[in-house]
């Protein structure tokens, strides 16, 4: 048995080995070329200043909020709010966000995969859940983005009233489990 393993390990890598790759001689497009030069700045996302391709602050992609802070009022408990952050790349290269995080998971946000360009704008929808929240309400998302610092935070602000019919099935199930005890 382990003579029969062996001789299928060892024509595993005979066969690996006489596989050729073929190399593309195509010559690529300029937009082709350009959206390299994007893909290769997605590197500043980490650490835009210490990334191999480092570029000066000057020249960074810099979003640029038109609100920071929303505050949506008051809400009853198991409401669910949306807003739409809306953000210009004021730098000199293609923004390119690669997370958009949440506070906790009743602050849902979604924003743009692809790269903004310089000049062009973008939108990040933060979808807020007041379900089992009670009271003042900060949450904010952080961005993470090849910008400088390669972080922002946006923020979601409120109050949540209790909800009464929350609390009369509390009350209600409180109830029962003291009945049934």
């Amino acid at each position: 048995m382990k003579k029969i393993y062996l001789l299928f390990c060892l024509s595993a890598i005979l066969a690996a080995c006489n596989q050729t790759d073929e190399i593309s001689t195509e010559v690529p497009t300029a937009e082709e070329i350009e959206r390299l030069d994007i893909v290769t700045n997605s590197s500043l996302i980490t650490n835009p200043i210490t990334a191999d391709e480092a570029i000066s602050p000057d020249n960074a992609a810099k979003i640029s909020f038109e609100e920071e802070v929303f505050d949506f009022g008051d809400l009853i408990e198991g409401d669910v709010v949306e807003h739409i952050f809306k953000f210009k790349n004021t730098g000199k290269n293609p923004l390119i966000i690669n997370l958009a995080q949440g506070s906790c998971g009743c602050t849902v946000p979604e924003w743009p995969r692809e790269p903004i360009l310089p000049g062009k704008g973008g939108e990040i929808k933060v979808k807020f859940n007041s379900k089992g929240k009670q009271g003042e309400q900060d949450k904010t998302v952080t961005v993470s983005a090849n910008t400088i610092p390669n972080k922002t935070t946006i923020r979601i602000v409120g109050a949540v009233a209790n909800n009464p019919k929350s609390e009369e099935k509390a009350k209600s199930d409180k109830f029962r489990r003291e009945q049934g005890s």
